[in-house]
């Protein structure tokens, strides 16, 4: 398990063609077959990150970007 109790840049990728989180100098960039409508998107990045980190869904918050590209991202 990685350290959990950090903050995140998270840059998203919409309608990707396979979902995945692949870390890149620091900077964590998920890819999501989802649309960026609705929040569907912000939860789908949510349910690959719990995946990534291996934490329940609920221990991940969006804390800054919630309709940009660019994210914060809290795991506790």
């Amino acid at each position: 398990m990685k350290d959990l109790s950090k903050t995140f840049n998270v840059r998203v990728t919409p309608h990707a063609k396979q979902n995945k989180v692949v870390e890149n100098d620091g900077v964590l960039r998920v890819y999501t077959t989802v649309a960026p409508e609705n929040g569907r998107a912000n939860s789908a990045v949510v349910e690959l990150l719990a995946d990534y980190f291996d934490v329940a869904k609920s221990r991940i918050k969006i804390i800054r970007g919630q309709t940009s590209r660019d994210k914060v991202v809290t795991v506790d």
